[in-house]
């Protein structure tokens, strides 16, 4: 019933979609497109396409953001980005509801309506999302033919119409360019008032000073990219420059994730999916439905015996897809005897996604059996149907806690000692190889929201099994692996205790990696929230 209420609400809300996109009161493009530039030089305005310039890789360009590298023209979703997840639920419903208001006002007052509403209260020193949340959903919107065509010239300069907040993580540390200049936001006592300071006026000589270039070469060409006449004070100096359109947009591919200059590893947020205005008015009344809808999924998991789990969680929405080698036990088909003995003092080492995924395991491979897990919440554990044990980070103890537990029967561990959302797998810890355990059974898990994140860096982690199970669709794909020897390999060939516990723990890394198609990297717990938090602690 769960799921048919699911599937009618999306219907709907898919229809209302399509309509709205074909409707020209939100399909308005900012900018225009006339291209009535008052300038000396009419004839050096050319398509970006067929522009005949040459030798770029001597010359420099100045180019707007949004109307050269980005595909889409609406800046709504990244302010509704900055209103949901920097100032929260209310902030982003109030936006949504301004956002008529906002649109039939000009361009200019326009933002600085969307800047008021989105920033003003926020503490500047707090602020992560540009760096934390909006390079993914910037990433995403990059068109592959502006992209290719900007990383052909020497030195890059962004002129953007958001706030510089918003955009120089994205562009200085994703796409690697040289420098943005966006408009800076007023500040009162460490917090934003909403207001933006005046543009910033720029020459020739400044230009160059600000690229780290000697006086001897102020003469260096300066290629202008744009999309209207929103920058004719930066245009005016250089000696060519083009233009793309919307109809050359349209044209565009997004940019493959293999092409990112810097791949994306971490990002934070809770919000799955790009915040449009009939997406977040989407979200926004699911949400009811969504509260009910994680109350009846805790209490199936709780209250309810595991065997009825599947069917009964599958009309909620949620789906989990098991697979395992057809050697792992003497049949496809075995009884819940042979499992539980073939569960006990077994360790079961896992990717980690969400906090739910020790849930997901022991579903697949039968309780009784525990999880060991690191900064678990009080919600967590009271909701979590199997027993949860949390760590202390103090090696030692640790291990003698799972040493314990192992002697009791099956534990999940996650090595990685964090979750991590994009297709690459963190390096695993080799404690859990030293424990002297005989077998070990690599578990591969995936998972696929459809709303909202499960896992946080900088907000609330009591919410995370909140969010993840108010998704209206929810996929879990976990893939047993085969046993693998704990104790018996370490120490072989004369390798030290820890060169060998290092090996294969890297080993069963890459195992989970080639069964997920996931990059394995080198990067830990530290090197994400150092990333995401600058330096703060969990």
């Amino acid at each position: 019933m769960v799921a048919g209420m699911a599937f009618y609400f999306k219907s709907i809300l898919d229809l209302l979609s399509k309509v709205i996109q074909n409707n020209s009161f939100f399909a308005r493009t900012k900018g225009s497109n006339t291209h009535s530039f008052h300038s000396k030089d009419e004839a050096n305005f050319h398509p970006l396409g067929h522009t005949g310039l040459s030798d770029l890789s001597k010359k420099n360009v100045i180019f707007d953001v949004e109307g050269v590298l980005l595909k889409s023209s609406s800046m709504f979703p990244y302010f509704m980005l900055v209103a949901f997840e920097a100032g929260g639920l209310l902030r982003a419903l109030v936006f949504l509801l301004l956002y008529p208001v906002t649109w039939m006002a000009g361009e200019e007052m326009q933002l600085k309506i969307m800047v008021m509403v989105c920033f003003c209260g926020l503490k500047r020193e707090s602020f992560k999302v540009g760096r934390s949340v909006l390079p993914k959903f910037f990433l995403e919107d990059v068109g592959v033919q502006g992209f290719e065509f900007l990383m052909k010239f020497r030195k890059k300069v962004g002129v953007s119409k958001l706030p510089k907040v918003m955009v120089e993580e994205f562009m200085t540390e994703y796409l690697q360019m040289d420098f943005v200049v966006g408009r800076e936001l007023k500040v009162l006592h460490g917090y934003y008032v909403g207001l933006m300071e005046d543009r910033r006026k720029f020459s020739p000589l400044s230009m160059n000073e600000m690229l780290g270039e000697p006086k001897m070469e102020c003469d260096i060409d300066f290629i202008g990219l744009g999309y209207s006449k929103d920058y004719l004070d930066l245009y005016s100096f250089c000696k060519e420059i083009h233009f793309t359109n919307e109809i050359e947009k349209r044209e565009w591919q997004t940019l493959p994730r293999e092409k990112y200059p810097k791949p994306l590893i971490f990002h934070d947020g809770r919000l799955a999916f790009k915040p449009t205005p009939v997406a977040t008015l989407a979200m926004l009344m699911w949400i009811p439905f969504g509260v009910i809808l994680f109350i009846y999924r805790v209490t199936v998991g709780i209250y309810l015996p595991y065997n009825t789990h599947p069917a009964l969680m599958s009309l909620s929405g949620m789906k989990l897809n098991f697979s395992e080698p057809s050697s792992f036990y003497p049949s496809i088909r075995t009884t819940n005897k042979d499992k539980n003995k073939e569960s006990k003092h077994v360790l079961y080492v896992c990717n980690h996604k969400t906090l739910l995924d020790p849930v997901f395991v022991a579903a697949c491979v039968e309780p009784p059996i525990k999880v060991v897990t690191y900064g678990i919440s009080r919600i967590s554990k009271i909701i979590s149907p199997i027993r949860t044990i949390g760590l202390t980070r103090e090696r030692e103890k640790d291990a003698c806690t799972m040493k314990k537990l192992l002697s009791e029967g099956g534990v999940i561990v996650c090595p990685e000692g964090t979750t991590c959302r994009e297709p690459y797998l963190l390096r695993f810890s080799p404690m859990f190889v030293e424990l002297s355990v005989d077998e070990m059974v690599p578990m591969a898990i995936d998972v696929k929201v459809s709303m909202f994140y499960g896992t946080t860096v900088s907000g609330f982690k009591g919410l995370d099994p909140i969010f993840l199970l108010m998704n209206p669709f929810l996929t879990y794909s976990i893939t047993r692996l085969h046993k693998r020897s704990g104790a018996s390999n370490k120490g072989k060939h004369g390798e030290s205790l820890s060169s060998s516990s290092f090996q294969l723990a890297n080993e069963i890394q890459g195992e989970i990696g080639e069964a997920l198609g996931f990059e394995c990297t080198n990067l830990t717990r530290k090197d994400k929230y150092r990333f995401l938090l600058a330096g703060n602690k969990e």
